[in-house]
């Protein structure tokens, strides 16, 4: 199984549009950061892991031409505002594009993209074939795929677990429950917005305290605000096993099977 991360900043992207400061004005590829998604390639097929603002983008600085599925973590804009420009794998593919989400994520969509669901179509809108899921395990691609809720402020969101690789974003709190399904992991990637405290998000501190209670072989740090510093000045106070993630980064995981 790839891993690419397609992008690792927070909602406003890295950098952020008119802010002069040194994370915003550096010259390192390390500290340009589009909005959070993953893109997950497995010898059954490819998928994405949200489709935000910087989607196509995203798909053409990676040269992706096939796509199987996408998975959302949940409805905020930064992480599904980009779900129209899917209708070019419709055309290209010839078929729907399979969407897996939650009841909650499919009503934000309908509200957000009415067009798609109108029953009379405008010709050329995007093709989906929806996948309701819930918090229960469900196969995508022929892959066990196990949801982990978490909080981000009052808001329910979905980490995931693939095998030996999990992917949570937007998480402010993680109940100690869920920690059972990120044992022995050999990636972990969580987020950690800034130093500072914040009411939606993890702070530094309190995503390296939840790494050291789950214990993967190797974590990274994503869905990061140019208020946590520059990726050169972070990446040498943390420990040996963790990294700060950034755009364009790609990690091969050794199935399960």
């Amino acid at each position: 199984m790839k891993i690419t991360f397609l992008g690792t900043g927070t909602s406003q992207g890295v950098p952020v549009i008119a802010c002069p400061c040194k994370v915003c004005s550096s010259d390192d590829f390390r500290d340009k950061r589009l909005r959070c998604s993953v893109l997950v390639e497995t010898k059954n097929g490819n998928f994405v892991i949200d489709t935000g603002p910087d989607f196509r983008q995203q798909m053409l600085r990676e040269q992706v031409t096939k796509l199987d599925a996408v998975l959302y973590t949940h409805e905020h804009k930064d992480h599904t505002a980009g779900m129209d420009d899917i209708r070019a794998f419709n055309y290209f593919q010839e078929k729907h594009m399979e969407m897996f989400l939650t009841e909650q994520v499919e009503n934000a969509l309908r509200r957000e993209f009415a067009y798609v669901f109108a029953e009379d179509k405008y010709p050329g809108i995007p093709l989906l074939n929806l996948n309701r899921i819930t918090e229960s395990p469900f196969k995508l691609l022929g892959m066990e795929i196990i949801p982990i809720p978490v909080s981000h402020y009052i808001l329910p969101v979905f980490g995931y677990r693939i095998g030996n690789f999990c992917y949570i974003t937007d998480a402010k709190y993680i109940d100690p429950k869920e920690f059972s399904k990120m044992r022995n992991l050999d990636v972990l990637v969580l987020n950690a917005l800034r130093r500072e405290k914040h009411v939606s998000h993890l702070t530094l501190d309190e995503a390296l305290q939840i790494i050291d209670i789950v214990k993967p072989q190797k974590a990274y740090l994503t869905h990061l605000s140019h208020q946590m510093g520059l990726h050169e000045d972070i990446s040498i106070e943390l420990p040996p096993h963790v990294e700060i993630a950034y755009d364009g980064l790609k990690l091969e995981i050794i199935d399960q099977a």
